[in-house]
């Protein structure tokens, strides 16, 4: 009798089980070998784990929504949305939107850059998802992890795991997926493009006025999106004011830490073998791929439209920037632009572009929120 309550575990074990105890293998050595966005495929991985191990009768499991530890964070943030709310303050008080002030034509590049959202809807919608299904897939491509889960918690809780593992995956993986789609889309002549780079006074007031004024507009035009974008701004604002200086590192580190830890560890825990060893798991994480692409490619191309009808030319790598991974990104386009050209240094403009992002993402999470709740 004693030896079978011990081996009560082992019997309960499924090769479903195993499989993800390799998945979450893999995500945490891509954190640590690869540092592919360690502070969440860490967690996520280790939630996996530990949710995938036989739960024996009498004793919950860890992701048990009434009594597990995992379960009740699941339920009570999640599902209610505080953690990715929490998580838009600490993104918020990190972000400087002074080069999007001093360049506010990289506005564009931030919308054209959503493309893949809406591409990817359409594209789920064609192979059967329903529409709200569909859409929280599509919100993958808006390169922001936050949005996803935000989106996925209120139109798909049951996709919610595939969709955060692939969000953030693909974020991590932008520096492997942006340079030969963009090197697909453009002539050498076009990467080696230069942009004059202006040096233009953002005032204080300017500063403070504008995650204020993001906040009044959006919330009228879309109520919806006062969650997403007025938290954000709210962190930006605590960071721009210049009287709470604690707060702000507060929001950019120790909030940003907790919240990202414990995000992390609870979307792990919603990767049972049930729920992420199916045919829709591995068409979200390929959807969410075309999405990534699309969203590349739309940046691009919108760039050199846009240069048909401009006397100062656009480098459309920018226009690539506009996706919401920050500052990978900006980054990548940079690295990309001085390999052609050494001297050639448009970093600032692809972070005014990629910024940018970061409030287009929110922008078209918000939309697609409004147009189907």
């Amino acid at each position: 009798m004693f030896m079978e309550k011990l081996l009560m575990g082992i019997q309960s074990l499924t090769w479903g089980n195993v499989i993800m105890f390799l998945i979450g293998g893999v995500l945490i050595y891509l954190a640590i070998q690869r540092e592919y966005e360690p502070m969440l495929l860490l967690p996520i991985g280790f939630g996996a784990i530990l949710t995938n191990i036989p739960v024996i009768a009498e004793v919950p499991g860890i992701a048990d929504p009434e009594h597990g530890v995992l379960g009740i964070l699941f339920r009570t943030t999640i599902l209610t949305e505080l953690l990715p709310a929490f998580i838009f303050i600490a993104v918020g008080a990190m972000i400087d939107f002074t080069p999007l002030l001093k360049m506010p034509s990289m506005l564009f590049f931030g919308a054209a850059a959503q493309f893949g959202i809406f591409f990817t809807l359409l594209t789920a919608l064609l192979f059967g998802f329903p529409l709200k299904e569909a859409a929280s897939i599509g919100i993958i491509g808006a390169a922001d992890g936050p949005t996803s889960i935000f989106v996925a918690s209120k139109f798909a809780q049951n996709l919610l795991a595939p969709i955060s593992v692939a969000a953030y995956s693909y974020m991590a993986l932008v520096p492997v997926i942006q340079p030969p789609v963009i090197r697909a889309l453009t002539t050498k002549e076009e990467r080696r493009i230069r942009m004059d780079y202006r040096e233009v006074k953002v005032s204080k007031m300017v500063r403070i006025l504008f995650p204020i004024s993001v906040t009044v507009l959006a919330g009228i035009i879309a109520p919806i999106s006062v969650t997403l974008v007025g938290l954000l701004m709210f962190g930006n604002l605590i960071r721009e004011s210049g009287v709470l200086e604690r707060l702000s590192q507060t929001a950019q580190n120790e909030l940003a830490n907790l919240v990202t830890l414990l995000l992390g560890i609870t979307i792990g825990s919603t990767m049972t073998a049930e729920a992420f060893l199916n045919w829709k798991t591995l068409m979200i994480i390929g959807m969410g791929l075309v999405a990534f692409v699309f969203d590349t490619a739309g940046g691009v191309i919108f760039a050199k439209i846009l240069n048909l009808f401009v006397k100062e030319k656009y480098n459309p790598m920018v226009g690539a920037a506009g996706i919401s991974a920050f500052p990978m990104s900006a980054r990548v386009i940079q690295k990309m632009a001085q390999k052609e050209d050494p001297s050639n240094f448009i970093l600032m403009q692809a972070v005014g572009a990629n910024v940018a992002g970061q409030i287009g993402s929110i922008i078209a999470g918000s939309v697609v929120l409004a147009l189907l709740s």
